[in-house]
């Protein structure tokens, strides 16, 4: 053992790790942006006139919410094979389906309660003032909506790149899996903390972006 600990040298493990920290990206980059757009599409039916619409849009967000991202990976990955006796699906492709779901519901909520912030009276006078529902919302609405959800997104956006650690639980490499892997093989503890250096990383980066769009939306003062 004292042999194998030797061999491996901190360049090796963080060489490692950047490989984890690949998936950890691309499960991040690809939930974020299939999410968004997805999120929207949820709020708008959560928000549809029509009432079966609204109610099951809205029992499915309960679901979603009320149950853990990892349960719902188990789901993603292995309940159509139970069900419709389909095998082989793609870990990586489940882990993604889940998570873009999962997210889409969270945002879809953020979205929601950023538009019904937004007062009447500003959709009264965009009728007043001839605007068409189109106009209304991406003109008038969207402006201001985006700048008050900005911090709540923001929470949201940092937790998804910690979330991603639970693709884990169906053998996907990414960073925390990759780290086991290193500590089971070489008997060496510290690569399990090194991970931490990633994640600040990648939320230190983040954290900048939110900061610099919150500063260019300043000027909407709603």
């Amino acid at each position: 053992m004292s042999n194998l600990i030797s061999d491996v040298t901190f360049g090796d493990v963080t060489l490692r790790l950047l490989g984890g920290f690949g998936y950890t990206c691309a499960i991040f980059a690809i939930t974020l942006v299939c999410a968004l757009p997805l999120g929207m599409v949820f709020c708008m039916l959560s928000r549809c006139r029509l009432k079966p619409v609204r109610a099951v849009m809205r029992v499915f967000v309960w679901i979603i919410r009320g149950t853990p991202l990892m349960l719902q990976i188990f789901v993603v990955f292995f309940v159509p094979g139970l069900v419709f006796n389909v095998s082989g699906m793609d870990r990586f492709l489940a882990v993604c389906i889940a998570f873009v779901i999962n997210y889409a519901v969270y945002f879809s909520e953020i979205y929601r309660g950023g538009i019904e912030a937004i007062p009447a009276g500003q959709y009264e006078a965009c009728r007043v003032l001839g605007l068409t529902r189109s106009q209304t919302f991406f003109r008038v609405v969207l402006p201001q909506v985006v700048k008050r959800i900005m911090p709540p997104m923001s929470n949201e956006v940092m937790t998804l790149v910690k979330d991603t650690s639970l693709a884990n639980v169906i053998s996907i490499g990414e960073l925390i899996l990759t780290a086991k892997e290193i500590v089971n093989m070489n008997g060496i503890i510290y690569p399990l903390f090194y991970t931490a250096v990633f994640y600040l990383a990648m939320c230190g980066i983040l954290t900048l972006l939110f900061r610099f769009a919150e500063k260019k939306l300043d000027y909407y003062k709603g």
